[in-house]
């Protein structure tokens, strides 16, 4: 164990926890900003560093693998030094890539600076919830956790609009060096007003090697940490790469839109996250053993949606991209019911582990699937560049999503199922409880543990 915890010295679920959620929720505002930031300068890249779109998906899949393979490591200091100092840490390590992304002009340079900013993007969303888990009642945390990923899109509605005013009206390198700023502010933040614990705990203590690899092995083996990847894995990808990289370029190469038009769908998509994640934390909170199948509903609509949009041999409707938009969003909430699920089965103390795993999920699938969308595009449209890609090579490159959402929805239903069996073996009456509407937290973890 990484912390022990005592007496608890302040409430739980009042002023001091709003305060504190507030300055992290701020934070992980600016994380979305910052990893959002090139879904708009994309078409602004491929000029300034003269690259191809497979060299252009490489600055998002690289930043997605950088924050992806960190975050076992980081759940393992996050629980062992508490969120504070790494979102602090964080913070700095974006607003350095953002200051090296500014004056970058060529490509190596480009791609160091992404790396910087997953690397700082990693600590940040976990280390949130890690306080929301400790600082919130547990009837509550459902809900804080949605409002927490929703409002938390806020920032991609800031790389979406005023980003996209800043590049045009300011140029590259100011806007990006603007940008940077905030990260200095957010750091004064969390250093005056965030406290890792409402308990009080004496030193950490330095973990064994052997017993650090022993407390993975535990929270990978439980079958909720595996049922929230893969509940993240299916519902988060879709709406991260479109945000994230593809879908301006595909929205005004392919459906022929204007920039204009594109950048309000990709703020509507921002809006109904907002309104859908309360919706869904509430429906989480008070029917917590369908949680899975909330999950598989979401992406069985989403992947409705783009087969009747992909399936069209001409531009979709406003209105039929406005719905599409929608049910994309919808998948972030969804993707949130995994750490929700993780919360159930692994007790506190390794809570920055198991959601390190439930994160990997979504990022893994979202950088894949942003790669190989960049290499359809130049394969099908033969090599020309942006300024080449129609409708029919974005009609070939999207539809690799569905194979992970089948693959996804596969692994949820198995680790659903291998998850209600450990619940009878281990934990007796808790599925029943579940059924009821009961809420249930950190059960532990048994010498029987795994899948």
């Amino acid at each position: 164990m990484t912390e022990q915890i005592h007496e608890q010295i302040h409430d739980i679920g009042r002023r001091r926890a709003w305060v504190i959620w507030s300055v992290g929720l701020a934070v992980y505002v600016l994380a979305v900003f910052n990893r959002s930031s090139l879904g708009v300068a994309g078409l602004l890249a491929t000029q300034r560093f003269g690259i191809s779109a497979t060299q252009l998906s490489f600055f998002t899949v690289l930043q997605l693998v950088v924050y992806a393979g960190l975050q076992v490591p980081i759940g393992v200091l996050l629980d062992r030094f508490g969120s504070r100092i790494l979102l602090v840490s964080g913070l700095f390590l974006m607003t350095v890539g953002q200051v090296v992304f500014a004056v970058a002009t060529s490509f190596p340079l480009a791609v160091l600076a992404r790396a910087l900013v997953g690397a700082g993007d990693a600590m940040i969303f976990v280390s949130v919830i890690r306080l929301v888990m400790l600082w919130f009642l547990v009837r509550q945390a459902p809900v804080i956790t949605q409002l927490t990923g929703q409002l938390g899109q806020l920032g991609a509605i800031a790389a979406a609009a005023p980003l996209s005013l800043a590049l045009h009206g300011l140029g590259w390198t100011k806007s990006f060096a603007l940008a940077s700023t905030l990260g200095v502010v957010g750091m004064v933040g969390v250093a005056l007003f965030v406290k890792d614990s409402p308990y009080a705990r004496e030193e950490v203590v330095r973990v064994k090697m052997r017993a650090l690899a022993r407390t993975l092995r535990l929270v990978w083996g439980n079958p909720g940490t595996r049922l929230g990847m893969w509940s993240h894995f299916a519902s988060q990808f879709s709406g991260t790469v479109f945000t994230l990289l593809w879908g301006y370029p595909f929205l005004v190469r392919g459906e022929g839109l204007s920039s204009g038009t594109a950048s309000t769908l990709l703020m509507v998509m921002t809006a109904w996250i907002m309104v859908s994640g309360p919706v869904l934390g509430t429906l989480v909170s008070r029917y917590p053993y369908y949680r899975s199948w909330m999950v598989l509903g979401i992406v069985a609509a989403m992947a409705l949606g783009w087969a009747l949009v992909l399936a069209r041999s001409t531009p979709a409707p406003v209105w039929m991209l406005v719905v599409l938009v929608c049910l994309m969003a919808t998948g972030g909430p969804a993707s949130m019911v995994g750490f929700d699920l993780a919360r159930t089965f692994v007790p506190i103390e390794a809570s920055g582990r198991a959601n390190g795993f439930v994160n990997i999920g979504g990022f893994s699938a979202s950088l894949v699937t942003m790669g190989l969308v960049g290499v359809l595009l130049d394969w099908h449209s033969g090599g020309g560049g942006v300024d080449a890609y129609d409708l029919g090579d974005f009609r070939v490159a999207m539809s690799i999503q569905f194979v992970f959402w089948a693959f996804g929805a596969v692994q949820v239903l198995r680790y659903r199922r291998k998850a209600i069996s450990h619940l009878h073996r281990l934990h007796p009456g808790v599925v029943d409880a579940m059924k009821r509407g009961e809420a249930v937290v950190h059960l532990g973890f048994h010498e029987r543990e795994g899948v």
